[in-house]
């Protein structure tokens, strides 16, 4: 446990400062009409400025604990214990009792990630989902850029084949795919895609130019 708890630490909280990529893609977007899905857990969109309204955090998020069986289907700041946990460990190992666990059930609680088929899909989650949903709706009779960073095939799903699908659908719709080691896309799309196999932050210097 003590391993883990300095990774969420680390990944979470530990951020003073603002990751240099994000900061050039919230300057991009600031002043548009925008919404983020990301796989991203450690909360970087926000810290870089990017309104938690318009964030999707799909897989999950650093800052919550879960049931670990789940029985029910509610999360909870993590912030204060984590912190606890770090500063009390000894030999990689935390004290008994400062294993988290639930207030429902009493069995442990786990980091609130997709990792298998106990993730929970909390109150914030289904909001956010419905958010981004919605978006998509209203926007797709509209002028709408698609933007996929640096989306492999991991979890291909999520973003990267739906914002295909997007494009090629709405006639309107439009897609930028940025990635050094899958920078290609559909035929059926290609006249409404625009592909950089260069590095992520090397192209948004480009494009806030």
């Amino acid at each position: 446990m003590g391993i883990l708890v300095k990774i969420y630490y680390v990944n979470r909280y530990l951020h003073k400062t603002v990751n240099k990529l994000y900061s050039k893609l919230f300057e991009l977007v600031k002043n548009k009409n925008y919404f983020v899905i990301t796989i991203n857990v450690d909360h970087q969109f926000q810290l870089a400025g990017f309104d938690k309204n318009n964030l999707f955090y799909m897989q999950g998020d650093y800052g919550l604990f879960q049931c670990g069986i789940p029985c029910h289907s509610k999360t909870y700041d993590n912030k204060e214990i984590v912190i606890k946990m770090l500063h009390q460990q000894k030999d990689m190992k935390i004290p008994n009792s400062l294993i988290p666990k639930c207030p429902v059930c009493g069995n442990e609680m786990s980091m609130n990630l997709r990792t298998d088929s106990t993730f929970v899909e909390d109150e914030g989650w289904h909001l956010q989902a419905k958010a981004y949903s919605d978006f998509i709706q209203k926007s797709k009779d509209k002028k709408l850029l698609l933007i996929d960073l640096g989306v492999g095939y991991n979890t291909p799903a999520i973003i990267r084949f739906p914002f295909e699908k997007m494009t090629g659908m709405n006639k309107s719709t439009h897609l930028i795919r940025i990635n050094k080691d899958y920078a290609f896309c559909s035929d059926k799309i290609k006249d409404k895609t625009i592909l950089f196999s260069e590095d992520i932050s090397d192209v948004l210097d480009d494009l806030l130019k």
